[in-house]
């Protein structure tokens, strides 16, 4: 590991240090906990803009989806 200095304002500063002390984690095990986190989400985020494009620019031809019809189709009783 290696040490940073983060700066904080006064008011996420105490947040951050009574969060520390529910959850029973140092400071510094918050803070990394929580980057983790955001980072984790950024990574979802940008994952689901990715599919949402791919989605948008729909099949290249008109008949690029024929050959799936029969597998999406409910099986017959």
């Amino acid at each position: 590991m290696r040490t940073i200095q983060v700066v904080l304002d006064s008011e996420l500063l105490r947040a951050a240090d009574g969060a520390a002390r529910r959850t029973r984690l140092n400071r510094s095990a918050l803070i990394r906990d929580a980057l983790r986190e955001h980072l984790r989400r950024l990574e979802i985020r940008a994952l689901e803009e990715r599919d949402r494009q791919g989605y948008e620019m729909g099949p290249e031809a008109d008949d690029e989806l024929t050959g799936w019809e029969a597998e999406a189709a409910w099986p017959a009783e």
